[in-house]
């Protein structure tokens, strides 16, 4: 198993999109209301497994794994629509956390 960075997926789900499906992105507004319908389906699966409210048993077996890799999924698309590169924003996101919350954790 080969590790990709983040710009490998955003390439890859490009790919996918615009050659093998032959299609478009979605809006932007669109993407965000897909993300946070992923992100409800995470927050059942996680409520359901470690919060108070299990599942019924006519309920199948969810997967979080599977949950986020749609959010992961859906995340990179949106970043490919809207022009920003995941990479450059996570390093970004992590030298603000690791200034600004360097004294946090000691």
């Amino acid at each position: 198993m080969t590790t990709k960075t983040l710009r490998d997926v955003q390439q890859e789900i490009d790919v996918l999109i615009k050659e093998e499906w032959q299609s478009n992105y979605w809006t932007p507004l669109s993407s965000l209301a897909r993300l946070t319908e992923e992100v409800g389906e995470l927050a059942r699966e996680i409520n359901h497994r470690y919060g108070e409210k299990p599942k019924k048993a006519s309920e199948g077996e969810g997967s979080i794994a599977a949950e986020m890799g749609d959010i992961l999924f859906i995340l990179a698309s949106l970043a490919n629509s809207t022009g920003v590169d995941l990479d450059a924003a996570y390093e970004e996101v992590m030298k603000k956390y690791q200034s600004r919350d360097a004294r946090r954790w000691k």
